[in-house]
C-alpha cells in the first residue's frame, strides 16, 4: 500500500481529529485554515502514539512506538495515512523533533509503569504527554517565541494533564493505574484498598481537593500564555482551556464520587465555553 498524497493524508487527519479528539476539537475548529489542518497533523501523530499504547492496534507495542519514534525525523512515510500531513506541518511550523520524542518516552512509561513516587516524577510524565503537545500547539498557533511563552505552554500543558488524571481516576483505577505520587496518598493515610473502595471520607476529601488546587495553580501560572499567541487563535486555545477548567471544577464539585464514576461535560456545555470565548465573553 503506497501512502496517500499530502491532500488526502490531510482529510485523513481532519477526520480523524472531528471523530475522536473530545474536548479539543472544539478548540481546534476554531482555528484559521492552514492553522487547523496542522493541528489535526500533530493531533493525528499523538493519537496514535496512544492508541499503540492503550489501544487494541496488533503487534508489539514496544516496537510499534520504536517505529514511530524513527519515523519523526523524516524519511519515507510508508503506508502510513498520517505521515505525509504530518511531515508537512511540522516543517511548515519549524517543530522541534525534541517534543515527539518526549511524546513517546511518556507513551511508552505506560507499558511498564503505573505507579509514581512522587510529584516529580509524575510531573515529567505529564511534561512528556501533555506539555509536549502545549508546545506543539503554539508553534501551529504562532508565537512570540519568548522563554516565558515556552514555560506558559509546558505549564498549561501540566494542568491538563493533572485535570485529565483526576477526570479519569475511575478508569485508571479499573485498569490497575494510579497517577497520583504514591508519598502524598501515604501522609494523607490513603491506601490503594481505600482509593479502589471510593469511601468518602475526610481524608480523601482534603486529598481531593488539594489536586484539584495544584492544577488550578498551573492554569493560573499560565494565565498571560493567550496573549502571546498570534490573535488569530486566541480563541482556539482559550476555548480549550475554558473546557478544561470547567471540567476540572465539575471534578471538584464531585468530591469522592470522582473515584466511582468519570468527570465529564455535556456537548452543549463544550459548545457554550467555545461560544463564549469566539465571543470573547468570559
Amino acid at each position: 500500500m503506497q501512502a496517500l498524497d499530502l491532500d488526502e493524508s490531510y482529510r485523513y487527519c481532519e477526520k480523524n481529529t472531528k471523530e475522536r479528539a473530545k474536548n479539543f476539537y472544539y478548540g481546534i475548529r476554531l482555528l484559521p485554515p492552514e492553522q487547523r489542518r496542522s493541528m489535526c497533523a500533530m493531533y493525528a501523530f499523538f493519537r496514535y502514539c496512544d492508541d499503540v499504547s492503550d489501544g487494541d492496534i496488533k503487534g508489539s507495542k514496544a516496537d510499534l512506538l520504536k517505529q514511530w519514534r524513527q519515523a519523526i525525523d523524516g524519511g519515507e512515510a510508508g503506508s502510513s495515512k498520517i505521515l505525509p500531513a504530518f511531515y508537512d506541518a511540522k516543517r511548515k511550523h519549524a517543530i522541534p523533533s525534541e517534543y515527539f520524542h518526549a511524546m513517546i518516552d511518556g507513551v511508552e512509561a505506560d507499558l511498564s509503569k503505573n505507579r509514581y513516587q512522587t510529584f516529580e516524577e509524575l510531573y515529567r510524565y505529564c511534561y512528556c504527554v501533555a506539555s509536549t503537545v502545549g508546545l506543539v500547539c503554539v508553534h501551529v498557533y504562532g508565537f512570540d517565541h519568548s522563554p516565558e511563552a515556552l514555560q506558559m505552554a509546558e505549564w498549561r500543558g501540566i494542568a491538563f494533564q493533572l485535570t485529565n488524571i483526576l477526570r479519569d481516576v475511575a478508569e485508571d483505577l479499573s485498569l490497575g493505574r494510579i497517577y497520583l505520587p504514591q508519598d502524598e496518598l501515604a501522609q494523607a493515610g490513603i491506601s490503594e484498598a481505600d482509593l479502589l473502595s471510593g469511601r468518602d471520607t475526610p481524608a480523601m476529601r482534603q486529598f481531593l481537593k488539594e489536586q484539584v488546587t495544584r492544577a488550578q495553580d498551573y492554569y493560573a501560572r499560565a494565565s498571560k500564555l493567550d496573549e502571546r499567541v498570534d490573535a488569530p487563535c486566541r480563541s482556539s486555545l482559550a476555548a480549550m482551556t475554558s473546557i478544561y477548567q470547567a471540567l476540572l471544577n465539575k471534578v471538584g464539585q464531585m468530591g469522592c464520587t470522582v473515584l466511582k464514576k468519570r468527570a465529564k461535560l455535556s456537548t452543549v456545555e463544550k459548545l457554550r465555553l467555545a461560544g463564549k470565548t469566539l465571543l470573547g465573553k468570559s
